[in-house]
């Protein structure tokens, strides 16, 4: 199965040469700023890992490395994961993102993730798909917007303590009918 590709970016399988970019990606605070804690180089390996094996177990898709094709360089991930009992609203496929700050602002993201949705529609058959993030990250709710997401509404992270600063999030959706592309 193809993987994902726009004019200047590739979506594609895990390479060892990625984990060192993916490690400082990790360890960035700012990138990790809505997520509970930077991971070191073992958590960061070991994350990269699973999503490597899953991309493998799921035939092709999973939560991709994105690869500038200008430059060969890694940028970061995109991709869908099953969610089949995680959350309240599952079963659901999630689309997530994550980006070397080096890349934002750059249209990588939108282009990843609209890349992304048109293989889970044309590809996997899908015929939702939903985003999630905590309530205090703007600029990933920003973006769930300009995929043409829809606010579904609010939930307390199951991962999180319900006391957690960041465990309060927005879910938003898009279906198959209505995804911009």
């Amino acid at each position: 199965m193809t993987t994902p590709e726009t004019k200047r970016l590739r979506l594609r399988q895990w390479k060892e040469s990625d984990l060192r970019s993916f490690a400082a990606l990790t360890a960035d605070p700012e990138v990790m700023r809505y997520f509970p804690a930077t991971l070191n180089r073992e958590e960061s390996d070991a994350l990269a890992a699973r999503f490597r094996a899953t991309i493998d177990e799921n035939g092709g898709w999973g939560y991709w490395a994105v690869e500038v094709k200008a430059t060969g360089e890694f940028a970061g991930y995109v991709g869908l994961a099953s969610q089949p009992d995680r959350y309240a609203f599952s079963p659901c496929t999630e689309i997530s993102w994550r980006l070397s700050q080096k890349y934002w602002h750059q249209g990588i993201a939108r282009k990843a993730a609209e890349a992304t949705l048109d293989y889970a529609f044309n590809v996997l058959n899908l015929e939702e798909v939903v985003s999630l993030t905590s309530i205090h990250n703007a600029p990933s709710e920003n973006l769930m917007k300009r995929l043409g997401m829809r606010k579904q509404g609010q939930f307390f992270h199951p991962a999180l303590p319900a006391d957690h600063w960041l465990a309060e999030h927005v879910v938003y959706r898009v279906g198959r009918d209505d995804a911009r592309r």
